[in-house]
């Protein structure tokens, strides 16, 4: 099973990125899938998380109205749209999946390596 997260890089402030995580080696369409971020010097965060279905979704208070998680189940993917980027969205940003909808990162099982996610000011 592996997660493979890709997208991120450097952009000014203000700037949109998309971050998509693929999934192989299994499906996942019944699970919950997600993304959390670790900035320099934090402890990794819930940013965002979404349904088997993508009937619900939840968010982090720093990133409502500003990103956007969606899913395709048939390509085994799920995507971060991040619009209006901030500095302080500077992290490495993680998909995990877990079969719990839950915002508790403990409860995810599978976890990409991260894509770097740079915004300057």
């Amino acid at each position: 099973v592996q997660l493979q997260a890709f997208g991120g890089g450097l952009v000014q402030a203000g700037e949109s990125l998309r971050l998509s995580c693929a999934a192989s080696g299994r499906t996942f369409s019944g699970y919950v899938m997600g993304w959390f971020r670790q900035a320099p010097g934090k402890e990794r965060e819930f940013v965002a998380i979404i349904s088997w279905n993508g009937h619900r979704s939840r968010y982090a208070d720093f990133v409502k109205g500003r990103f956007t998680i969606s899913r395709d189940n048939a390509k085994n993917t799920v995507y971060l749209q991040m619009n209006s980027l901030k500095p302080e969205d500077t992290a490495v940003y993680y998909c995990a999946v877990g079969a719990t909808f839950t915002t508790t990162q403990y409860n995810y099982d599978y976890w990409g390596q991260g894509t770097e996610v740079t915004v300057s000011s």
